[in-house]
């Protein structure tokens, strides 16, 4: 059975996703800014401060970031 590579962004993004949910600084980004995977784990990272401040839990938040 043959393995797709993962997309890059969307695990940026992911990443992103899960740093701003652990409330993690804007500036723990691994990737310059200005790159395609900075602008998606930004991104990211935004989405999951948006849902920390909003309340979601940890499954709720494992649960969108699954299905994008």
């Amino acid at each position: 059975m043959k393995r797709q590579k993962r997309d890059p962004a969307h695990r940026a993004f992911v990443r992103g996703y899960q740093a701003g949910f652990a409330m993690k600084s804007r500036s723990a980004c691994p990737f310059p800014a200005e790159t395609p995977a900075g602008r998606e784990w930004l991104r990211g990272w935004r989405e999951g401060r948006e849902d920390q401040w909003r309340g979601y839990n940890q499954a709720a938040c494992q649960q969108k970031v699954s299905s994008l």
